[in-house]
């Protein structure tokens, strides 16, 4: 089995999108991760040998762009959150203050 260059890797082009008997839900999946995570993960010199180093003076300048890059998850689950609460108290304001 032959490695290649492990140090810098050589991607393909591109993904060819899965095969299945459902592509509109395929496409609409593929949609929304490119519309939430549009940019590459921004690694550079953010991971050290030992991992994530969150604590230390240096990665602390790490934990904006990885939030920048999570800012769409972030948002998407800021928004259900507010749905689950919002939607339940909603429905028992009226069902219970039918006014």
């Amino acid at each position: 089995m032959e490695l290649g260059n492990v140090s810098q890797p050589v991607y393909n082009p591109g993904l060819e999108a899965p095969r299945s008997s459902t592509p509109g839900l395929v496409e609409m999946v593929h949609g929304f991760l490119r519309l939430v995570q549009p940019n590459a993960l921004p690694v550079g010199g953010c991971i050290v040998a030992g991992g994530w180093q969150w604590g230390r003076g240096a990665a602390r300048s790490c934990r904006v762009p990885v939030l920048v890059y999570e800012l769409g998850f972030l948002v998407c689950v800021a928004i259900g959150l507010l749905f689950i609460i919002l939607v339940p108290l909603v429905g028992c304001c009226f069902c219970c203050c039918r006014c």
